[in-house]
C-alpha cells in the first residue's frame, strides 16, 4: 500500500466501535453515514416481511465488510444485527466514491468482497432450493468451518460459532425442529456436532460429501 493509500485509509477510517450483542447495526431502509469493517465479534444479515418472518441471508465474521450495499444504492436492503459483542472499524460513507475514483487497487477488493458475497448468495440459494434438509445442514456446518480456518479461527476441527440453532432455521428454511434433529442426525453418525457455540467436524470428508461440495483451498478475502 502507497503512502497516499496510507494516509487517505487514515482519513476514510472515523474510529472504532464496540457494541453488545443484540445491537442492531444497520437496519433494513436505513441510510446510515458509516461503513464497517468487523474486526472481532460475529452477526447475522437478516431480511424480514411485513408478518415478522425472516430470512437470514448471511453470518457476518471478523473481516466481513458491512454496508457496502447502502453506499452503492443509498439504503439497506436487509438488517445487520450483532449476535455477540462485537467490535468494529468504522468508515465514512461519505469517502467511498473518492475510494473508487483514486484508488482502483482498493476498489478492486470492495468489488472482489462484493462478488465473493454474490457466490455465497448462489450457493446459499440452491441449498435451500435443491439440498436436502441434512446436505443443508452440511453445507452451512462446511461453510462456518472453512471461514473459521480462513481467519485462523479454527483448532483440530473446532471453531466457534456462537448463533442459534434458528439463526441456522431461517438461514436454511427449515423449521427449528427439522433443524434440531438433523444436527443430532450428523453427530449420531459422527460427522460433525454443534453444541454451546462449538462447532467440531469430527470427519471432514463425509462432511464434504453430504454437502456436495468440492474440496478446495479457503477463500482468500481482502480485509478493507
Amino acid at each position: 500500500m502507497s503512502e497516499e493509500e496510507l494516509e487517505f485509509t487514515r482519513r476514510f477510517k472515523s474510529g472504532e466501535l464496540t457494541v453488545e450483542a443484540g445491537t442492531v447495526l444497520l437496519m433494513e431502509g436505513s441510510n446510515s453515514p458509516q461503513l464497517f469493517t468487523a474486526l472481532h465479534g460475529m452477526g447475522v444479515r437478516y431480511k424480514s416481511l411485513p408478518d415478522g418472518r425472516r430470512q437470514v441471508i448471511n453470518f457476518v465474521m471478523p473481516g466481513d465488510f458491512i454496508g457496502l450495499q447502502a453506499g452503492v444504492m443509498g439504503e439497506m436492503k436487509h438488517t445487520v444485527e450483532a449476535t455477540t459483542a462485537m467490535t468494529l472499524c468504522v468508515f465514512k460513507r461519505s469517502d467511498l466514491w473518492n475510494l473508487f475514483r483514486s484508488f482502483p487497487r482498493r476498489a478492486y477488493d470492495l468489488a472482489w468482497l462484493a462478488a465473493l458475497e454474490e457466490h455465497f448468495i448462489a450457493d446459499a440459494l440452491t441449498s435451500v432450493g435443491r439440498r436436502s434438509a441434512v446436505e443443508r445442514v452440511a453445507w452451512s456446518f462446511h461453510r462456518f468451518h472453512s471461514r473459521a480456518e480462513a481467519i485462523g479461527a479454527s483448532r483440530n476441527g473446532e471453531c466457534r460459532v456462537p448463533f442459534r440453532q434458528q439463526d441456522l432455521a431461517d438461514a436454511l428454511g427449515l423449521s427449528l425442529v427439522h433443524t434440531n434433529k438433523t444436527i443430532k442426525r450428523l453427530r449420531d453418525r459422527q460427522i460433525a456436532s454443534w453444541n454451546d457455540g462449538v462447532l467440531k467436524v469430527l470427519d471432514a470428508g463425509k462432511l464434504l460429501e453430504l454437502a456436495q461440495i468440492d474440496d478446495s483451498a479457503p477463500e482468500l478475502r481482502p480485509l478493507v
